[in-house]
């Protein structure tokens, strides 16, 4: 008897799954690579901070002189966001502020510093205030100080939050136990 069944043809490469599957997988990781590149690029520097940095090397310093300020004068304040009136105001509520001064209030946004804002606060009778309106839709990080910079407050207003504490970001600090009292 003979066999009428032909000898196998020898199948094309391209009709093999094993080598869409590699080309699949080159295709989506260049794509994502693209995609990465495109999003990282869009908004410059995320890690960026809104206070005068110096960098030496791989170490970066701050001039923390304006937040001892504030902790020498025992500064801290409340930032009330007045949703209704379209303001905001800031309340004293320790220390010895110059009442007449108007202060700024910095408002940076924790991702995009193209929304960040300056607010100018005129004094009134319970503390500063400004006319703006605030999208409470997103956390907002907060510095509060007069126009020469002589102390600084800085604080956290939560996403939905209407109001917030601006403390020093240092302690005045005591004088050490064994120290004289000046």
């Amino acid at each position: 008897m003979t066999d009428d069944r032909s000898p196998q043809t020898a199948s094309s490469p391209w009709r093999q799954p094993i080598i869409w599957l590699v080309i699949a997988l080159v295709a989506a990781s260049v794509t994502g690579g693209v995609i990465m590149v495109t999003v990282a690029s869009r908004d410059g520097p995320v890690d960026a901070v809104a206070y005068q940095v110096q960098r030496t090397g791989q170490v970066q310093q701050s001039d923390l002189g304006p937040d001892a300020r504030a902790g020498e004068l025992g500064l801290s304040a409340v930032v009330r966001v007045d949703q209704e009136a379209g303001a905001v105001e800031v309340l004293p509520v320790t220390g010895r502020f110059e009442r007449a001064a108007p202060l700024q209030l910095r408002l940076h946004h924790p991702l995009r510093a193209a929304e960040d804002r300056v607010l100018d606060l005129q004094p009134v009778a319970t503390g500063w205030r400004a006319a703006a309106t605030l999208d409470p839709g997103h956390d907002w990080l907060m510095q509060l100080g007069p126009a020469d910079a002589n102390w600084r407050l800085r604080g956290r207003l939560p996403r939905g939050q209407l109001a917030a504490r601006v403390d020093p970001a240092l302690d005045g600090g005591d004088p050490a136990p064994d120290a004289p009292a000046p």
